[in-house]
């Protein structure tokens, strides 16, 4: 029979063609049974040499796609029958283009589930985006000794896999910051490290929660966290916030897990009450219930004393304390970690190494070494200075030039803010306005599940300086000054 055949080139000669043969057999214009043109022939045929027209033969007989015969020439194997994705063609001739795979819909929960953050926007100059740090400050030149130091040890080391929950260094670096600057008294053996904060909250949830199981959520609240829990099958109940934060007294009875952000509630920033922390302490106690304290930035705070951890206040075992490095360093760095109640760490251990094993150990130990010699606190203070002066900046617009269509919600932490719009203007609409003059903005109402939506805005102060929070901002209020006129 014919086989046309393109070569393109004199690149990478045996590849082509092995992948335009496997390409025919999966697309069923070679049928099984069917006999090929001999190597030589073939070789001839579209002028390459007879070996590499074999050593294709070769490797498709050791793959299974094709048979050889003794005395018959090689023929399509049967067993591609299978494999098949499409009718083969009328023609006798096989033209060996890509094939196109039959439209196919499998039933999954995620099919349905909404994007977890916003996408980058090219047109965006000054980008308020929420979560993300201010990377030009990082000490680099330190980080670089300390991922130097880590390769020398990795060098000297045997191969192999690492403890699931975590490199020892890293977890002792943990245990004494979490001991220093958040009260959480744990031993190293208490904390997995995993996959960022996200990872540590998915960790939990498999571990914990069953299909049909009701878990509690803050209404509104942290989309990620509520994506992984719906993902399980879980019965996810928003339960709304105040002034003092998780309305206790709404919780579901039956709910077996509560996820929190008490220090700096996510996305409004309000820290929750001494009265409230002990009240649904209490209540997971009586409850049988695990609480979820997602501490995610509350390194930097601005005003007032700095609030205990639900954690520190935990004595009977009812708090799993998550935190990351994410909002500390950058968020290419993906180390989190959970310090949960003693009955669970050998489940998330389990979990861990279930899940990817254990987490990329160059980067444990680099930031091991980063946090044990003091370069972490030292970055971590320089940064609370930056990100005060970039606070009070955004201040400045909030209660000044943007008044009549921001007002700021009281926050005392964190890098970033929450803005409740004081016009008609829709909060959509907003953020294309804020987006003509290159200033990226960006809503509260997807953050809502129960509750009607609060039109406002997130507002990200950690990757914008104070001059490009002065810049972007007088450019939005010169905007919405002409559209109100």
């Amino acid at each position: 029979m014919d086989v046309h055949l393109t070569i393109h080139g004199r690149h990478d000669l045996a590849g082509q063609l092995y992948r335009q043969l496997r390409t025919a057999i999966l697309d069923g214009r070679l049928v099984p049974g069917e006999r090929l043109p001999s190597t030589r022939d073939l070789a001839l045929q579209i002028g390459v040499s007879r070996k590499t027209t074999l050593d294709v033969f070769e490797r498709l007989i050791a793959e299974g796609y094709l048979r050889p015969r003794a005395g018959s020439g090689t023929f399509v194997a049967e067993a591609t029958e299978g494999l098949r994705t499409r009718t083969p063609a009328a023609s006798p001739a096989v033209q060996l283009a890509s094939p196109t795979p039959p439209a196919r819909t499998f039933d999954t929960p995620w099919n349905n589930m909404p994007a977890v953050l916003p996408m980058p926007r090219a047109n965006i100059v000054y980008d308020f985006v929420g979560g993300v740090t201010e990377k030009r400050l990082f000490p680099f030149d330190v980080w670089r000794r300390c991922v130097a130091h880590a390769l020398r040890q990795q060098a000297r080391g045997r191969g192999g896999y690492h403890d699931p929950a975590g490199d020892q260094a890293l977890r002792l670096a943990i245990s004494r910051y979490l001991a220093f600057s958040r009260a959480v008294v744990c031993a190293w053996a208490d904390i997995v490290v995993t996959h960022g904060a996200q990872q540590a909250i998915d960790l939990i949830a498999r571990v914990l929660v069953r299909t049909g199981d009701t878990v509690a959520i803050e209404d509104p609240g942290y989309p990620p966290a509520r994506i992984a829990l719906q993902a399980l099958g879980a019965n996810v109940v928003p339960v709304p916030v105040d002034a003092e934060g998780l309305i206790v007294d709404a919780l579901p009875k039956h709910a077996k897990l509560v996820y929190v952000t008490p220090s700096h509630q996510f996305p409004l920033g309000m820290p929750m009450s001494l009265a409230r922390r002990a009240q649904l302490l209490d209540w997971a106690q009586r409850h049988d219930a695990l609480i979820v304290e997602d501490d995610y930035d509350s390194e930097f705070r601005f005003d007032g004393r700095p609030m205990e951890s639900l954690k520190s206040l935990d004595a009977a075992g009812c708090v799993a304390y998550v935190g990351t490095f994410s909002k500390t360093i950058f968020p290419e760095l993906r180390i989190g970690y959970v310090v949960p109640p003693a009955s669970l760490v050998a489940p998330l251990r389990h979990a861990k190494q279930v899940a990817d094993w254990h987490s990329e150990s160059l980067m444990q130990a680099a930031l091991a070494k980063f946090m044990l010699d003091g370069d972490f606190s030292k970055y971590l203070r320089r940064m609370h200075k930056e990100y005060a002066a970039r606070r009070n900046a955004l201040l400045r617009h909030l209660r000044g030039p943007l008044a009549p269509w921001l007002a700021p919600v009281p926050s005392a932490a964190g890098i970033h803010m929450a803005a409740q719009l004081q016009t008609p203007l829709p909060e959509a609409e907003l953020v294309k306005l804020a987006e003509r003059v290159g200033v990226g903005l960006y809503g509260t109402a997807r953050m809502y599940v129960a509750r009607p939506p609060q039109p406002g805005l997130l507002i990200g102060y950690g990757h914008v300086n104070v001059a490009e929070i002065d810049t972007g901002l007088g450019k939005l209020a010169e905007l919405l000054a002409t559209v109100a006129t």
